[in-house]
């Protein structure tokens, strides 16, 4: 009678542990997807470039909520802006993950076969990317898209030309791709024991902004004397006509040549940062107010100690005053820096 007694008692302690430890299960909440690494966020881009030319958005791979942009605009995710028209993938890939963030900025070259008309022959271009995907759990929930595209009639073939007409000058989309890949001083990791927080790598970037806008030549410029840079594929300062490295010529162009070009530099968003490599990547609007002028860029930087070393920037021409698609109105007016997590 005891021997039974005690065998009913361990089998009611044994219940007792059992339902305590399915209770508790129950009550975790669920868990998290592990973080993305730095191959992980690239193959996010390659895999959303992918699905941009099927145009498909599976929804193994898009957030049923995911908010899309491009150009400031925001539109249905499928189907519309480069959803529509993508033909194929450009050979320029430069991949910014922010591991810290879950977030990856690229800068990069599609191809792009828009229809002259409803019925003209479609004509391949080639068009430059700057990309930004959020990575939430497995999916992405926010895409936003900046597409420089060439200038394209809207007649059938566009206007008549003769056989002496010029070859029309390579596209921002062509210069990107002719660059072939990133620079190598853009790969090079910094020393793990230099390597900054994200929110100081943003506030020495931001110091290019801040000396651009209604700059006077006397402004704090923390650009290196090798700097160099690029904008829409073509060498603006920095190296000379035969390539050689040309020393101090950024710096002295904010110095000498800069002043007063740039009214306003707004919405200024750093939305992804790469601290194994120092590159801070950031969308931002640069206004002209004489001429009602404004130019949308997705541009990067390279930031080693407390200097710019490179700069690399793609942008068109946007509606002046157009906001970003992702700020408040008082945010899209503003200089302030945006930080996007």
């Amino acid at each position: 009678m005891l021997l039974g007694r005690n065998v009913m008692r361990i089998k009611l302690i044994v219940l007792g542990l059992f339902m305590s430890l399915a209770a508790s299960a129950m009550a975790q909440p669920p868990v998290a997807k592990p973080a993305c690494d730095r191959a992980c966020l690239e193959n996010y881009v390659d895999r959303y470039l992918d699905a941009m030319l099927a145009k498909q958005v599976n929804p193994s791979l898009f957030a049923r909520d995911c908010k899309f942009t491009e150009n400031g605009v925001r539109m249905p995710l499928g189907n519309e802006g480069l959803w529509f028209s993508m033909t194929g993938k450009g050979t320029y890939k430069f991949y910014v993950p922010d591991i810290e963030t879950q977030q990856v900025a690229f800068i990069g070259t599609v191809k792009e076969g828009a229809r002259n008309s409803t019925s003209g022959p479609a004509s391949q271009t080639t068009v430059a990317v700057a990309l930004r995907l959020k990575i939430v759990n497995g999916l992405i929930t926010e895409a936003e898209q900046l597409a420089v595209r060439p200038e394209q009639s809207l007649a059938v073939g566009g206007a008549p030309k003769s056989k002496e007409a010029a070859k029309p000058a390579p596209s921002t989309g062509d210069r990107v791709e002719q660059m072939g890949s990133p620079h190598q001083k853009f790969l090079e990791a910094i020393p793990e024991k230099q390597r900054q927080p994200r929110e100081e790598l943003v506030r020495i970037a931001n110091y290019y902004f801040a000396g651009l806008q209604d700059n006077d030549g006397k402004g704090y410029y923390p650009i290196s004397q090798d700097a160099v840079r690029f904008e829409n594929g073509m060498a603006i300062c920095g190296l000379d006509n035969a390539g050689n490295l040309n020393r101090g010529a950024c710096k002295s162009q904010f110095e000498n040549g800069l002043q007063g070009v740039v009214s306003r530099v707004r919405d200024r968003r750093f939305v992804a940062v790469d601290r194994e490599r120092g590159i801070v990547f950031a969308f931002g609007f640069f206004d002209h107010n004489s001429i009602n002028w404004t130019w949308q860029l997705g541009e990067l930087f390279k930031i080693e100690g407390e200097e710019i070393t490179r700069i690399e920037a793609v942008f068109h021409r946007s509606a002046y005053g157009l906001p970003s698609g992702w700020s408040t109105f008082e945010q899209s007016w503003s200089d302030e820096i945006q930080s996007i997590r």
